[in-house]
Protein backbone atom coordinates (compact mmCIF):
# COMPACT_ATOMS: atom_id res chain seq x y z
CA UNK A 1 0.00 0.00 0.00
CA UNK A 2 1.60 3.48 -1.02
CA UNK A 3 -0.10 4.83 2.59
CA UNK A 4 2.31 2.32 4.19
CA UNK A 5 5.39 2.54 1.85
CA UNK A 6 5.44 6.37 2.76
CA UNK A 7 5.29 5.87 6.52
CA UNK A 8 8.07 3.41 6.34
CA UNK A 9 10.02 6.16 3.85
CA UNK A 10 9.46 8.91 6.43
CA UNK A 11 10.73 6.38 9.42
CA UNK A 12 14.08 5.59 7.70
CA UNK A 13 14.64 10.19 7.06
CA UNK A 14 13.72 10.14 10.18
CA UNK A 15 16.24 7.92 11.48
CA UNK A 16 18.70 9.51 9.34
CA UNK A 17 17.95 13.19 10.59
CA UNK A 18 18.33 11.89 13.85
CA UNK A 19 21.86 10.11 13.62
CA UNK A 20 23.23 13.43 11.96
CA UNK A 21 21.94 15.62 14.55
CA UNK A 22 22.91 13.56 17.65
CA UNK A 23 24.98 9.89 16.50
CA UNK A 24 23.97 8.77 19.97
CA UNK A 25 20.32 9.10 20.12
CA UNK A 26 19.56 5.61 19.86
CA UNK A 27 21.81 4.42 22.66
CA UNK A 28 20.22 6.73 25.01
CA UNK A 29 16.95 5.78 24.01
CA UNK A 30 17.81 1.65 24.67
CA UNK A 31 19.16 2.29 28.07
CA UNK A 32 15.66 3.48 29.63
CA UNK A 33 13.21 6.25 30.58
CA UNK A 34 13.67 9.00 33.40
CA UNK A 35 10.50 11.22 32.65
CA UNK A 36 9.54 13.46 35.42
CA UNK A 37 6.05 14.13 33.45
CA UNK A 38 2.91 12.05 32.93
CA UNK A 39 1.03 13.68 30.16
CA UNK A 40 -2.79 12.94 30.22
CA UNK A 41 -4.10 13.73 27.01
CA UNK A 42 -7.11 13.78 24.59
CA UNK A 43 -7.02 11.14 21.48
CA UNK A 44 -6.86 13.93 18.96
CA UNK A 45 -4.90 13.39 15.93
CA UNK A 46 -3.86 17.30 16.01
CA UNK A 47 -2.77 17.42 19.88
CA UNK A 48 1.08 16.39 20.23
CA UNK A 49 2.11 16.63 23.57
CA UNK A 50 6.14 16.43 23.09
CA UNK A 51 5.95 18.64 20.64
CA UNK A 52 4.03 21.74 22.22
CA UNK A 53 5.57 20.94 25.37
CA UNK A 54 8.93 21.20 23.93
CA UNK A 55 10.10 18.06 25.37
CA UNK A 56 12.33 15.22 23.28
CA UNK A 57 12.32 11.61 23.68
CA UNK A 58 11.89 9.65 27.30
CA UNK A 59 10.92 13.18 29.20
CA UNK A 60 6.85 12.69 29.11
CA UNK A 61 5.33 9.25 29.88
CA UNK A 62 1.85 9.96 27.76
CA UNK A 63 -1.76 8.46 28.89
CA UNK A 64 -4.23 9.48 25.46
CA UNK A 65 -7.64 8.61 25.11
CA UNK A 66 -11.10 10.58 24.44
CA UNK A 67 -11.54 13.79 25.92
CA UNK A 68 -8.44 13.36 28.09
CA UNK A 69 -10.91 11.59 30.91
CA UNK A 70 -9.82 9.89 34.20
CA UNK A 71 -12.20 6.55 34.80
CA UNK A 72 -12.20 4.91 38.18
CA UNK A 73 -12.93 1.34 35.59
CA UNK A 74 -10.09 2.26 32.95
CA UNK A 75 -7.73 -0.51 33.68
CA UNK A 76 -5.26 1.04 30.65
CA UNK A 77 -5.36 4.51 32.42
CA UNK A 78 -4.96 2.65 36.47
CA UNK A 79 -1.91 0.72 34.75
CA UNK A 80 -0.40 3.90 33.42
CA UNK A 81 -0.75 5.41 36.57
CA UNK A 82 0.65 2.97 38.88
CA UNK A 83 3.60 2.92 36.48
CA UNK A 84 4.13 6.44 35.82
CA UNK A 85 3.75 6.94 40.16
CA UNK A 86 5.58 3.99 41.51
CA UNK A 87 8.17 2.71 38.91
CA UNK A 88 8.78 6.00 36.92
CA UNK A 89 8.27 8.41 40.11
CA UNK A 90 7.43 10.80 37.83
CA UNK A 91 6.76 14.64 39.29
CA UNK A 92 4.29 15.82 37.88
CA UNK A 93 0.80 14.64 36.55
CA UNK A 94 -0.82 17.02 33.88
CA UNK A 95 -4.05 16.42 32.23
CA UNK A 96 -4.04 18.27 29.30
CA UNK A 97 -7.43 19.35 27.42
CA UNK A 98 -7.84 21.53 24.61
CA UNK A 99 -10.48 24.00 23.35
CA UNK A 100 -12.60 23.02 20.31
CA UNK A 101 -12.60 19.00 21.99
CA UNK A 102 -14.74 16.61 19.83
CA UNK A 103 -15.27 15.04 23.03
CA UNK A 104 -16.92 17.62 25.03
CA UNK A 105 -18.64 18.88 22.20
CA UNK A 106 -20.73 15.66 21.23
CA UNK A 107 -21.32 15.61 25.42
CA UNK A 108 -23.65 18.58 24.73
CA UNK A 109 -25.76 16.88 21.84
CA UNK A 110 -28.36 14.71 21.90
CA UNK A 111 -27.20 12.35 19.31
CA UNK A 112 -27.04 8.48 19.28
CA UNK A 113 -22.85 7.89 19.66
CA UNK A 114 -23.02 4.10 20.55
CA UNK A 115 -20.67 3.31 22.86
CA UNK A 116 -18.57 6.65 23.01
CA UNK A 117 -22.19 7.74 24.79
CA UNK A 118 -20.96 5.72 27.34
CA UNK A 119 -17.73 7.33 27.95
CA UNK A 120 -18.41 10.71 27.93
CA UNK A 121 -20.96 9.97 30.22
CA UNK A 122 -19.29 11.88 33.04
CA UNK A 123 -19.20 15.08 30.55
CA UNK A 124 -22.77 14.68 30.29
CA UNK A 125 -23.21 14.92 33.81
CA UNK A 126 -20.58 17.83 33.73
CA UNK A 127 -23.01 19.69 30.90
CA UNK A 128 -26.51 18.99 33.14
CA UNK A 129 -24.05 20.49 36.55
CA UNK A 130 -23.30 24.09 34.53
CA UNK A 131 -26.29 23.85 32.32
CA UNK A 132 -27.06 27.80 33.64
CA UNK A 133 -23.90 29.38 33.17
CA UNK A 134 -23.79 27.71 29.84
CA UNK A 135 -26.84 28.99 29.03
CA UNK A 136 -25.54 32.59 29.77
CA UNK A 137 -22.58 32.02 26.92
CA UNK A 138 -24.15 33.44 23.20
CA UNK A 139 -22.02 30.54 21.13
CA UNK A 140 -21.44 27.23 20.62
CA UNK A 141 -17.69 27.86 20.84
CA UNK A 142 -17.99 28.88 24.29
CA UNK A 143 -19.83 26.85 25.70
CA UNK A 144 -17.59 24.17 24.63
CA UNK A 145 -14.41 25.86 25.60
CA UNK A 146 -16.38 26.44 29.14
CA UNK A 147 -16.60 22.50 28.99
CA UNK A 148 -13.51 22.03 28.33
CA UNK A 149 -12.26 23.38 31.13
CA UNK A 150 -14.42 22.36 33.53
CA UNK A 151 -13.44 18.43 32.47
CA UNK A 152 -10.22 18.98 32.93
CA UNK A 153 -10.51 20.55 36.49
CA UNK A 154 -13.16 17.23 36.92
CA UNK A 155 -10.25 15.14 36.10
CA UNK A 156 -7.92 16.77 38.45
CA UNK A 157 -10.80 15.86 41.17
CA UNK A 158 -10.73 12.05 39.74
CA UNK A 159 -7.21 11.65 40.04
CA UNK A 160 -7.03 12.75 43.44
CA UNK A 161 -9.11 10.15 44.60
CA UNK A 162 -7.07 7.44 43.15
CA UNK A 163 -5.25 5.17 45.91
CA UNK A 164 -1.79 5.42 43.68
CA UNK A 165 -1.99 9.38 44.35
CA UNK A 166 -3.13 9.02 47.68
CA UNK A 167 -0.34 6.15 48.39
CA UNK A 168 2.26 8.48 46.81
CA UNK A 169 0.82 11.48 49.33
CA UNK A 170 1.29 9.84 52.54
CA UNK A 171 4.36 8.67 51.27
CA UNK A 172 5.54 12.16 51.10
CA UNK A 173 6.21 11.37 47.43
CA UNK A 174 6.97 14.35 45.27
CA UNK A 175 4.16 14.60 42.71
CA UNK A 176 1.69 17.59 41.59
CA UNK A 177 -1.36 17.41 39.67
CA UNK A 178 -1.85 20.32 36.85
CA UNK A 179 -5.18 21.01 35.04
CA UNK A 180 -3.94 22.64 31.43
CA UNK A 181 -5.59 23.15 28.22
CA UNK A 182 -3.93 23.39 24.83
CA UNK A 183 -5.32 26.26 22.50
CA UNK A 184 -4.90 25.37 18.78
CA UNK A 185 -5.41 28.69 17.45
CA UNK A 186 -3.05 29.80 19.28
CA UNK A 187 -0.70 27.26 20.13
CA UNK A 188 -0.38 27.74 23.71
CA UNK A 189 -0.82 25.95 26.83
CA UNK A 190 -3.39 27.43 29.43
CA UNK A 191 -2.81 26.80 33.35
CA UNK A 192 -6.15 26.72 35.00
CA UNK A 193 -4.37 27.75 38.16
CA UNK A 194 -5.16 24.24 39.99
CA UNK A 195 -2.45 22.51 40.72
CA UNK A 196 -2.60 20.11 43.43
CA UNK A 197 0.68 18.57 45.50
CA UNK A 198 -0.81 17.09 48.73
CA UNK A 199 -3.19 14.79 50.09
CA UNK A 200 -7.00 16.25 50.45
CA UNK A 201 -8.88 15.93 53.69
Amino acid sequence: MKTLAYIFKNNEEWIRKQLAYDPDYFHRMEEGQHPEFLWIACSDSRVLPNELAGLGAGQMFVHRNIANLVQYNDINLLSVMQYAVDVLKVKHVVVCGHYGCGGVQASMGNTDLGIIDIWIRQIRDLAEQFKEELAELKTEVERVNFLVEKNVLQQIKNLKELPVIKRAWHNKQELYLHAWVFDMATGRLVDLKQTEQEQPE
